[in-house]
């Protein structure tokens, strides 16, 4: 029996997310902070855990890095394989759960990427299990890439414009300070950067920076569709200059932290 995120993800397109104007923004921040990571190290292994249906490991695995990519869900598994396949693209692809990683021993990768399993764990201790498989498969010295969706991010978007806030707050699913409390059946999970915080200090996982990795783009999709190329091109500029500012971080759709191991 499919669970609810394989039933989710069976009909959702994640690279046709990525492929859209304020999906763009996400991919190519991403991108740039990634490989300014990997050029620090020689022939890196990078693991990806929730590959999805593979935009960022078969990106890397083209580039001729060594890339190990695990997906829970086997329908998205199934289309990283096939773009492999035909892309002639060679990379290691497993069907598994980021919070547990047998198959892997100790210190075996360099860079780590954790861009989509946050999403998708509930409570605390979920995503602690999966912070620290990821920091138990990376050798010292290797950095950890973590993606977060952000609380305001939901309250604005699906609390106050989508029109939700008050059934939420009878619900239970926002408490009286505006703070998400979802569960598996509404799919997402999300935080605040105190959460993120406290999940790194628990592992003493230090910190290199935290980024707003499409910063307000998800507000602006009708906008930024309509947009020339010209002026979307000013818009990603004017976003790689401000995705490190702080005060902007809280109310991004998706925030990416890089940690040292």
């Amino acid at each position: 029996m499919q669970t609810l995120l394989e039933q989710h993800y069976n009909k959702f397109n994640e690279d046709k997310r990525l492929l859209r104007r304020h999906g763009q923004v996400e991919y190519i921040t991403t991108c740039k902070y990634l490989h300014q990571v990997l050029m620090e190290y020689e022939n890196p292994k990078v693991l990806d855990l929730g590959a999805g249906t593979g935009r960022y490991s078969l990106r890397l695995a083209s580039e001729g890095y060594d890339v190990t990519a695990v997906e829970l869900v086997k329908y998205n598994l199934g289309i990283l394989k096939k773009h492999a396949r035909e892309e002639g693209i060679t990379l290691s692809a497993y069907q598994g759960n980021a919070t547990k990683l047998k198959r892997f021993a100790d210190d075996s990768f360099d860079v780590t990427l954790l861009f989509g399993p946050m999403y998708h764990l509930y409570d605390w201790e979920d995503k602690r299990r999966a912070l620290s498989e990821a920091k138990r498969v990376t050798r010292p010295g290797g950095k950890i890439l973590v993606a977060y969706i952000m609380n305001e991010y939901s309250v604005l978007v699906y609390g106050f414009r989508e029109g939700h806030v008050k059934e939420c707050l009878e619900d239970g699913r926002l408490d009286h300070d505006f703070l998400s409390h979802t569960k598996e059946e509404d799919l997402y999970s999300y935080v605040r950067l105190e959460e993120i915080d406290r999940l790194n200090q628990s592992l003493g996982l230090e910190r290199e920076k935290i980024l707003a990795a499409d910063g307000p783009a998800d507000y602006l999709r009708r906008e930024l569709a309509a947009m020339d190329q010209e002026t979307f091109d000013l818009f990603v500029k004017y976003h790689l200059s401000t995705c490190e500012r702080k005060d902007l971080l809280g109310a991004s759709a998706h925030t990416l932290d890089i940690l040292k191991v």
